[in-house]
This record gives structure tokens, C-alpha cells and sequence, in this order.
């Protein structure tokens, strides 16, 4: 008798998508559009975070499609391996939402769009080869750039706020992303690649000392504390790297994708919007917390 094949439910699209992510990924939208000195508007804001989820959730589904064949050796509890979705169905899904998504991003405005379309490029890209390259960090790195740039053109001008905030970003995510490769990999832990982030602690600690010196005595202590929250957190995950047990590996990689809201909080706080910083902390912890429902990494 043939095994029956299961259906895909709600925790296989869950699981595709990486949605205990997605908090961090629209605590970037929002730095980005803060940090381009722009107000907040309920319904734009909402197409903007609408716009980053479809490329988040388009990416996540490709990047499972292209890696079936080595996922099938690797990661076999991926849901499109388990027969729950043919990657051909998982593929498709992926390609629509990424196209929804560029659309989205041309309806905010045209350099928005723009941006949207490079977006979902370097997203293929990473998609395509992040296996086949040693580089393939430096992509991610540059996908999630592009999400601090789409926050900003969609209301405003980049600035160099927004490009120095952006870059400290990038450099998180490289280091991050180069650990997932050692994860799946399981290679001996390098220790030059995560130097470089060293460079978003710099960039914090820049942009705090440049914050305005009138800033009240409240607002001085959160930003201060989430800057020291961020140091001891990643601390701690890049800690648990070099123990170099496959748990420990795990729980660093879900530590440090986590702390990107973490770092967005302590740039948000800067430009003096102090109690949408301190959401950034709850979509800190809401990753967390996410991350046992569906696993992000």
C-alpha cells in the first residue's frame, strides 16, 4: 500500500514563509522611513510593510524551491520535501509574490519602485546561487540594504543617516549569513567573516553619539539601554558559535536574525520616536517567540 501524502496545512505555509522573521523585517521598513526624517502615515506605512512581507515571503519560498534537490540531503524537514507542496507549486507561489511585491513598490512611487525591482533581483540572485558561491552572504546582506532604502524613498530622499543605518545592517546580516553557511555546512567556525560585525556596533554607537544633545534624560536611558541590549545579546549568540555544537549553532543564528529589531530599535530611538523604538523591542521578542511556532533559520 502507498504512503498517503499529506496535505499542506497552515504550519507548512508558516514554515515556507519563515514568518517568525517577518517582525524584523518590517522594523527595517520603518527605520529606514524614520530615519529619512518623514512622518508617520498610518495607511502608507501599512502598504510599505504590506510591499517588504511579499518580497520577504516570495524570497523565502524560492529560496526553498531552488535548493529542493540539496535541501533533500540536507534539511529534510523542509516542508516542500516532505510532500506537503511540490517545489514546482512552492516556485510558483514564490515568483507571484515577489511580482506583487515590485508592483507594490512602483505604486508607493517610481524611485520606490525602482528599488522594489532591484530588491527582487538581488533576492533571485541570492536565490539562484547563495549555494554555489562563497560570497552569497554579501547578497543577503545587500537584500537587506534594500529594505532600509525602500523605507525611505517611499516617503522621502535617502540621506546619509539612512545609508550609514543601512550599511551597519548589512554588515549584521553578512555576518549572520555566514553562520547559517557554517550551519548547514557544518564547518569549523571562521572567525574573520563574523569581524565584520564589529562595523554595526560602530555604526550605533556613531549615531547615538551624533543624537541631539537636548534629548531628554528618558529618552538618553532607552536609547542607551537598547544599545547596551543589542552588545550584550550578540555577545552572547556569537558565543554560543564557537561552542560549536549544532544547538548552540541554532540558537545563535535565531539570536542574531532577532537582534536585526534590536539594532532597527536603537536607530529608531535616535531620531527621537522613542516609543515606536520600543515596539521595535516587542517585534524583538515577538521573532523569538515566533521562532518555536516556525523556525526562521
Amino acid at each position: 500500500m502507498s504512503k498517503e501524502v499529506p496535505g499542506a496545512n497552515w504550519r507548512t505555509w508558516l514554515e515556507l514563509g519563515r514568518v517568525s522573521n517577518l517582525p524584523t523585517i518590517w522594523t527595517n521598513g520603518l527605520t529606514g522611513w524614520l530615519l529619512a526624517g518623514a512622518a508617520l502615515d498610518a495607511a502608507q506605512l501599512l502598504h510599505l510593510l504590506a510591499t517588504l512581507s511579499l518580497f520577504y515571503l516570495g524570497g523565502t519560498y524560492l529560496n526553498d524551491a531552488f535548493d529542493a534537490q540539496i535541501d533533500a540531503k540536507e534539511y529534510s524537514e523542509r516542508p516542500a520535501l516532505q510532500g506537503n507542496m511540490a517545489p514546482r507549486t512552492v516556485a510558483l507561489l514564490g515568483a507571484a509574490m515577489l511580482g506583487l511585491g515590485v508592483l507594490l513598490a512602483f505604486l508607493l512611487n517610481v524611485p520606490a519602485g525602482l528599488c522594489g525591482l532591484a530588491l527582487a533581483l538581488a533576492i533571485l540572485l541570492y536565490d539562484w546561487l547563495h549555494k554555489q558561491i562563497s560570497w552569497g552572504p554579501v547578497i543577503m546582506g545587500i537584500c537587506r540594504l534594500l529594505t532600509y532604502f525602500l523605507g525611505a524613498l517611499a516617503v522621502a530622499k535617502l540621506s546619509w543617516p539612512v545609508m550609514l543605518g543601512a550599511f551597519g545592517l548589512f554588515c549584521h546580516v553578512v555576518g549572520l549569513t555566514h553562520a547559517v553557511k557554517l550551519k548547514a555546512y557544518h564547518r569549523v567556525i571562521a572567525i574573520w567573516p563574523l569581524v565584520i560585525m564589529a562595523v554595526p556596533v560602530l555604526v550605533l554607537m556613531t549615531m547615538v553619539a551624533l543624537d541631539d544633545t537636548d534629548a531628554g534624560l528618558t529618552r538618553v536611558v532607552l536609547t542607551g539601554t537598547m544599545l547596551a541590549a543589542y552588545l550584550l545579546w550578540c555577545g552572547g549568540a556569537l558565543a554560543r558559535l564557537f561552542r560549536r555544537q549544532p544547538e548552540d549553532i541554532s540558537k545563535a543564528i535565531v539570536g542574531l536574525i532577532a537582534a536585526i529589531a534590536l539594532y532597527d530599535a536603537v536607530l529608531i530611538a535616535t531620531t527621537g520616536a522613542v516609543d515606536i523604538a520600543l515596539l521595535a523591542v516587542v517585534a524583538f521578542l515577538a521573532t523569538l517567540a515566533l521562532q518555536r511556532l516556525a523556525p526562521g533559520a
